[in-house]
């Protein structure tokens, strides 16, 4: 390769992004479909200002009694201190706190009586609605968007009301209220263990509103999800366990105390509510429960199916028992009508409606989300790649990995283990495993992590010849990360979710394919059963997409993130005595606090815009060239003699004044600069490294800007570190390259220029039949020798190279990293 690469004047995106968007409004709306440019798309159309509170810390009497409180509050003051705090703060709320109920529930003939705190979900509703700071950002109708994909208009999903449920709602709703839209709610529950032993429980209920965007609702601020309920526990009991009566009480319980939440929007489902927004037009609000966020433990509780011991397992279809793992088979899906005539058979006679129920896999027991118009608990439950995939599905297929490289000796764990997957390059945001094999975890983040890693160490060690059953172990791991990778896309096109579709079948015939294989082996304790729940969940992944939007709008991810402070609150906060109580009352003065904090804030970002003057934010001056920006400097500049003086230890840096003098010779002209001469660069000509380098690009999956830190540091943490990237070698051409050397240089009479020394990758042809076996992308790295250099703005993004053990300077490129890269690999096989 040549020692230098023609530079390129600006950043290219490797992916053609579209030039043209459509957005078809529902017909209810009274808008028009609407065409736009890229620049704007997404870009609401000119509203009111929200109103800005000039006072915003009251009723604090200054801005700096609030904050003293905040920090107070977080500081885990002792009981006296806080006291008197927190009796100041309950004052500032303008929403009720939780109160607690009883429900009485008969069973035996002996009634008992349960503690529900709640706070229904419509009265939440109304102070999201009366917050002037969100009142902007709620979308009311349904819309099908669509983007150019350069032949035709090609429709996407994002956003819940860019799927199918909602504009099936909206057109439901009574023909002759004028302005009728969904408010929907998003819902969560699950228990959770306060005590470190696990002995005291909690069971929270968050709610979410889907009208607001996801980046509001999934965040941490007023919009997003809100602790509004704790659900009683039928406390365990060894002699009562497991009997149907026994099992039906914990459902009843349930779905009684859920009813407290549930109340007021259940009423106001039927008859609509009358709301003005800040804008001053008038719409009726009927409430509907769009989404059920839950593992399926939880699933099973809110659809009142048998779980897997039924006949049914699926909460969504009829699928049988003994057909879960078939993926290419689809069942009816359930209804309404049907549970509740099955429910009307039991009432009748409880010897025939058992059977009836039975058939279905359903509960003797009336659904609280019935009680909500167009609020089927079928429709509104939705695939969980937490609890279904990464720590469901996925740490089934890393059991079964275990099991296999145990058959195969120590040899073969260790090398696995320490000479593999503990070598894998770090990556911001990717937790780094340097044991796998006698561990376990409890975080579905880490088992997440975990499966983005796993392919590649056991590439050479599992081959067809030494272990037939763990090659085709890797097989079916290969096609379950292709599926975890399309499934956790952003933005979903009709051609994304054909490739999921597609995908589906491929996955299914690599199971029963390994199930064969099983079978056939002789190792132990290998899993021949895969007719277990979520097996099966993501058979319904796509028409999940096309009704309720993209997976991240039915995450468990963003509510079980609530847990934390809960649990925190339990061992800083509470006596261990009537804790529920104690629990939420803190919750709510938190959730008070940030009310107020995000006043403040908003206050605070009026004045600053106001402070900018004509100025405006657009023109305020910015720090990065383009799109790159150098961080981490040397404390001292070197000479280029210096520099080139690494080379009796590192060919990358021989000739490196030579070289670098051919490349900017040849470089500047096409910058612009027209050179007389030759330019020589002296001896002392200086050098300023630096270590870091931040790097925009728009995504390839939903055309925002991401951001990718990338290191070129010795001594990072204590260890060397390089990371790679793929860059844009000339117009037509993008590769990879890892980082050697990036710096700024300031040329004589001609300005300051930030460049970067690489070892550029070729990708190699005729890809092996492994790489096509396992969609894999290899390259193979040039000798150090061949540096080049090249300017930062020809920087697309980082990327993660992992070496292949028995090909030197071979490497894969690890595409399940990010929907970005993955997309881009795609791409790339196709071309």
């Amino acid at each position: 390769m040549a020692s230098n690469a023609a530079p390129v004047q600006s950043h290219v995106a490797s992916v053609q992004l579209p030039s043209e968007f459509k957005t078809e409004y529902h017909p209810r709306s009274g808008r028009s479909t609407i065409y736009q440019t890229f620049d704007e798309f997404g870009i609401a159309q000119e509203t009111q200002d929200a109103p800005i509170d000039e006072e915003p810390w009251r009723p604090f009497r200054s801005r700096g009694d609030f904050e003293f409180s905040e920090i107070a509050l977080d500081a885990a003051l002792n009981k006296s201190q806080i006291n008197a705090l927190l009796g100041l703060i309950s004052r500032i709320s303008q929403g009720q706190a939780q109160i607690t109920l009883t429900i009485p529930v008969t069973y035996k003939r002996n009634e008992q009586e349960y503690e529900v705190h709640a706070r229904p979900i419509w009265d939440w509703a109304l102070d999201l609605l009366d917050n002037p700071m969100l009142a902007p950002h709620f979308v009311w109708d349904a819309c099908r968007v669509y983007k150019h994909n350069g032949t035709e208009f090609e429709r996407f999903f994002d956003e819940p009301w860019t799927g199918d449920r909602w504009w099936d709602i909206q057109s439901s709703l009574p023909p002759d209220v004028e302005n009728a839209v969904p408010f929907c709610f998003i819902l969560y529950a699950d228990k959770t263990k306060l005590s470190s032993h696990g002995t005291v429980k909690g069971y929270p209920v968050v709610v979410r509103c889907a009208n607001l965007p996801v980046d509001i609702r999934n965040g941490e601020g007023f919009g997003g999800g809100r602790v509004v309920g704790w659900l009683p526990i039928v406390p365990e009991d060894a002699a009562e366990e497991g009997k149907l009566g026994y099992t039906t009480l914990k459902r009843v319980v349930w779905h009684e105390g859920f009813f407290k939440l549930l109340e007021h929007a259940a009423q106001h489902s039927k008859t609509g509510y009358s709301h003005k927004g800040y804008n001053g037009i008038p719409r009726w609000l009927f409430p509907v429960i769009l989404i059920l966020s839950a593992d399926y433990e939880e699933q099973c509780m809110m659809s009142l199916i048998r779980g897997r011991g039924g006949k049914c397992p699926c909460p969504v279809c009829l699928v049988p028992l003994a057909e879960l793992h078939d993926l290419s088979k689809s069942y009816p899906i359930r209804t309404v009508e049907e549970a509740q005539e099955a429910l009307r058979v039991h009432k009748l006679s409880k010897a025939q409606g058992e059977q009836v129920l039975k058939a279905l896999g359903l509960r003797p027991v009336a659904n609280v989300f019935w009680l909500v118009l167009r609020s089927s608990p079928h429709d509104a439950l939705s695939l969980d790649r937490l609890h279904s995939l990464h720590a469901g599905l996925w740490k089934h297929l890393l059991g079964e990995l275990k099991i296999i490289l145990a058959s195969l000796g120590r040899d073969a764990q260790e090398a696995f283990e320490n000479h593999r997957i503990a070598n894998f390059p770090r990556w911001r945001n990717l937790n780094h495993f340097e044991s796998v094999i006698n561990i376990s975890f409890t975080d579905g983040n880490k088992y997440q992590d975990l499966s983005k890693q796993t392919l590649y160490p056991a590439l050479n060690i599992l081959t067809h010849r030494a272990s037939p059953v763990g090659y085709q172990l890797l097989r079916v791991i290969s096609s379950y990360l292709q599926l975890d990778s399309w499934i956790g896309l952003d933005v979903h096109t009709e051609s994304t979710l054909a490739a999921i579709e597609a995908e589906l079948l491929v996955f299914d015939a690599e199971l029963k394919a390994y199930i064969t294989c099983a079978e056939e082996s002789d190792i132990e304790k290998l899993k021949l059963d895969w007719d277990f729940p979520k097996t099966h969940l993501w058979k319904h992944v796509v028409r999940d997409i096309r009704r309720k939007g993209v997976a991240r709008n039915y995450s468990t991810r963003p509510n079980e993130k609530l847990h934390g402070p809960l649990k925190d609150t339990y061992h800083h906060r509470t006596n261990g005595k009537d804790v529920a109580t104690q629990i939420l009352r803190i919750d709510h003065h938190r959730f008070s606090l940030k009310l107020l904090r995000e006043r403040v804030n908003a206050l605070d970002e009026h004045c600053r815009l106001q402070a900018l003057g004509d100025l405006g934010e657009e023109d305020a001056p910015i720090a990065f060239n383009g799109h790159v920006k150098l961080g981490s400097p040397a404390p001292h500049p070197s000479t280029i003699i210096d520099v080139e003086s690494r080379g009796q230890t590192d060919r990358a840096f021989q000739s490196f004044r030579r070289k670098f003098s051919e490349f900017i010779n040849t470089a500047l002209p096409t910058y612009g600069h027209q050179l007389t001469s030759w330019l020589t660069l002296p001896g002392d000509f200086k050098i300023h490294e630096h270590r870091y380098l931040k790097v925009h690009y728009e995504s390839a999956v939903d055309w925002r800007q991401n951001t990718d830190h990338l290191r070129c540091n010795p001594q990072f943490h204590g260890q060397p570190r390089f990371d790679h990237a793929l860059i844009q070698l000339t117009a037509e051409k993008t590769t990879f390259v890892r980082l050697i050397f990036m710096f700024k240089c300031d040329i004589s009479n001609i300005g300051p220029f930030e460049f970067a020394l690489v070892q550029p990758y070729t990708t190699i042809t005729g890809p092996r039949r492994m790489d096509r076996i396992f969609k894999l992308t290899r390259v193979k790295a040039v000798p150090r020798s061949s540096s080049i250099f090249i300017p930062l703005s020809s920087f697309i993004r980082g990327a993660v190279l992992v070496p292949d053990s028995e090909r030197q300077d071979e490497y894969f490129i690890a595409d399940h990293i990010d929907g970005d890269i993955f997309l881009r690999m795609k791409a790339r096989r196709v071309q």
